[in-house]
């Protein structure tokens, strides 16, 4: 009895979730030396209430087996954060709640112990009183009583506890538990239920008796939580090789109720197992009967509708049509066609899956029966499906066609139409465009090809047309199709040569205007590039150093600076330059062009006049930390030539600082 009351405990976790989150007390799994349980009380500033503690108490010491407490727990209770009132009065509810397990109470103090006044109270003269010992102790002299290993973080040991993961995992423990012993009762009630009363074979099946639970979500539950509880298990057998127990005792262990949760998971998922393989027979049993009936009356069904109503709707259809308009109408009667079918099909694959499942059994009784009746609607619908497939692709071929030819010769319009057309310069981006826009184009013109492939693809299908007419010879006059066909192919040959021979001049003249419009972007890049450099150097490149090192340092910087200033401002020269030669080629002028020139030069003329002053005062900034160390090294000679050249060169630096980096001229044109 005792052991299923720690299986399905009378306490919930679901029932004081809230409780449990506050973290009152908890088990960290930690073990004394005596291999007692390690049961912490972490009270912490506010009002604790004693109730909620006392609960969390029962619901802990309701977990670990007798065995487990037989061997007594050691208690921490920790009283740093806590007046010692309210330590005493926990201490003291300890007898009340768990007398007979408590082996010792540790009572950690603060580091600032409490007044003697308050603490008059001696626990060891109440030992015999209180059914347990109690020590007053510092955090730091834990391990006095306590192994490391087996102490948390808080008490400076390195014991791994996660508080809200064990509340969880408990959760899922008790929820699976409560939920497998329930389904285990009803399975089996089903199951005995249908072993004392066999149905007959007249009788339909009897699968709407469910369990409360999905069987297959519960056992997954049980294997998850198994591999967790094992996983943990062996992580704790493995990584705590090196912590130094005592009596066998690793650095860390997974905490009591985890191991006795396993076997516990590990037999309800063997019960659970059962009695479902069990269930499951139950229904594949009940529904086996009954497909057979239903599968032999609907084989009958699909068969006569195929061979009857199915086969005189395609014996009506032969046309293709002598253009997009008539063959989208006969795709449209055939597409209605192929949806009756398309019911049927369905109900053929239906059966034929319950079919291969019946089989696939190994019913002895129903194999010949269920092969005969396979095997005679297979033959029908694949039958069936081979004429409508073959009149399918016969129509999509003369669509395909059709749509090739209309959408080529549109293709052909538009390109004569950009072809004839003048190319007026607007922007690099739309040059771009329409340069993509006759490239598209003419590369759809190379879709003559494709048109031939399918004109001839149609021709060869329109030779076999009778092959899926059950032999009857259908009356078609395909002379003015094939007529069309060549018409079509023909036509489109010739205006591909006109419009070819008119491509390779317009593209050489829209290249060279993308180039150009290129080259204008560039350089309008160029000037944004050179005016971040500059604004960079009027905003970041501001300090002077604080000796003579960094000063030269920055110095080198700045001329590495100014090199990439100017190798930008060359640039964007070069590609003006050319813009001008590209403009004279295509006799056109640019706006952008004729505005990037003057920005340019003026953008470097700022930028040479502020990077001159910032030469100027890293210069002088050197200056100033030469002599100034000079200073500091004949101090004790007391040199006053030296101290003058210093004042003189700081005044110097000082004034220099006053003056703007970019004359007042200049920083309105750079605005402007």
């Amino acid at each position: 009895r005792k052991k299923k009351l720690s299986c399905a405990s009378i306490m919930e976790a679901s029932t004081m979730l809230p409780i449990l989150k506050k973290k009152l007390a908890f088990l960290s799994g930690g073990k004394d030396r005596r291999s007692g349980l390690i049961l912490t009380i972490p009270l912490c500033t506010e009002q604790t209430s004693m109730e909620e503690l006392s609960a969390t108490l029962d619901y802990l010491l309701s977990i670990p087996s007798e065995k487990c407490k037989a061997r007594g727990f050691t208690v921490i209770v920790d009283g740093r954060k806590s007046p010692w009132t309210v330590v005493k009065t926990v201490v003291l509810m300890l007898q009340n709640v768990i007398p007979a397990e408590v082996s010792l109470v540790c009572v950690v103090k603060p580091d600032e112990f409490w007044d003697k006044k308050v603490t008059h109270f001696c626990f060891w003269k109440e030992k015999d009183r209180l059914g347990f010992e109690v020590i007053l102790v510092s955090a730091n002299k834990l391990t006095r009583y306590i192994e490391p290993c087996q102490l948390t973080d808080e008490f400076g040991g390195s014991l791994q506890y996660d508080h809200m993961d064990w509340v969880s995992k408990r959760l899922v423990f008790e929820k699976f538990t409560k939920e497998s012993t329930s389904l285990l009762d009803e399975l089996a009630i089903i199951n005995e239920n249908e072993r004392a009363g066999q149905p007959d074979k007249a009788r339909p099946p009897d699968c709407n008796v469910l369990p409360s639970f999905d069987p297959e979500t519960v056992l997954q539950t049980g294997h998850e939580l198994l591999s967790e509880l094992q996983q943990r298990r062996f992580n704790g057998s493995e990584g705590g090789g090196g912590g130094g127990g005592v009596g066998g005792v690793t650095a860390w262990s997974p905490m009591d109720d985890e191991l006795l949760a396993q076997p516990q998971v590990m037999k309800l998922l063997d019960s659970l197992r059962e009695q479902y393989t069990k269930y499951q027979e139950v229904c594949r049993q009940r529904s086996r009967r009954s497909q057979l009936e239903e599968i032999q009356a609907k084989v009958m069904q699909v068969v006569n509708w195929l061979e009857g109503p199915g086969t005189e709707q395609l014996r009506t259809q032969w046309g293709i049509g002598d253009s997009i308009r008539a063959s989208q109408a006969l795709q449209l009667k055939h597409e209605e066609i192929e949806s009756q079918h398309s019911e049927w099909f369905a109900v053929y694959v239906e059966l034929n899956q319950q079919m291969a499942a019946l089989l696939n059994a190994g019913d002895e009784d129903d194999l010949a029966e269920l092969k005969t009746l396979q095997q005679q609607l297979s033959d029908v619908c694949y039958r069936q499906a081979s004429q409508l497939e073959f009149r399918q692709n016969v129509l999509q071929s003369a669509h395909e066609f059709h749509s090739t030819a209309q959408d080529l010769s549109q293709q052909l319009d538009g390109l004569l139409g950009m072809l004839c057309a003048d190319v007026a310069p607007a922007d690099g981006a739309a040059i771009q465009q329409t340069l993509k826009h006759l490239e598209e184009k003419l590369k759809s013109v190379g879709a003559l090809q494709v048109l031939r492939e399918k004109g001839q693809g149609l021709l060869d299908q329109m030779s076999n047309q009778s092959s899926w007419f059950y032999g009857k010879d259908v009356p078609v006059e395909n002379k003015e199709n094939i007529d069309h066909i060549h018409s079509v192919m023909e036509d489109m040959q010739l205006r591909k040569q006109r419009c070819e021979d008119m491509v390779d001049v317009r593209r050489l003249k829209m290249l060279q205007m993308v180039q150009l419009f290129k080259c204008e972007e560039d350089a309008s890049q160029a000037v944004e590039w050179l005016t971040e450099l500059l604004d960079a150097l009027l905003k970041t490149h501001v300090r002077l150093g604080d000796d003579t090192q960094e000063t030269k340092v920055l110095l080198e910087k700045h001329r590495k600076f100014v090199d990439v200033a100017q190798s930008t401002y060359d640039y964007g020269r070069q590609l003006l330059q050319a813009t001008v030669v590209l403009c004279q080629s295509l006799r056109c002028t640019t706006r952008s062009s004729g505005d990037t020139l003057p920005r340019l030069n003026r953008v470097w003329k700022q930028f040479t006049v502020t990077a001159d002053e910032r030469q100027h005062r890293l210069e002088m900034a050197s200056a100033f930390h030469a002599a100034a160390q000079r200073g500091s090294e004949q101090v004790e000679l007391l040199d006053s030539e030296v101290f003058e050249e210093v004042e003189t060169v700081g005044k110097s630096l000082l004034d220099r600082l006053t003056v703007p980096t970019l004359p007042l001229r200049s920083a309105l044109l750079l605005i402007f």
